[in-house]
């Protein structure tokens, strides 16, 4: 994008677009670290602007923990 295109109401869009789709994925239960891959971010810059996104997920762990430990 050019410098005004980033500027725009289009840019914004875009960058609202792309947060979107990395809260969806994080929330959908895609690792952290493959999100972070196909975003070009390292782990540690996702969860630091993402992890605030990231609800509903407790049951399920708790879930995949019980089940680690062969109690599912």
């Amino acid at each position: 994008m050019t410098r005004a295109e980033y500027a725009s109401p289009l840019g914004k869009r875009i960058y609202d677009l792309r947060h979107a789709c990395l809260s969806t994925w994080l929330n959908a239960g895609v690792p952290p670290t493959q999100v972070a891959a196909w975003a070009g971010h390292s782990v540690d810059v996702l969860l630091k602007i993402y992890a605030k996104c990231i609800v509903g997920q407790d049951e399920t762990a708790k879930r995949r923990i019980s089940e680690a430990f062969g109690e599912g």
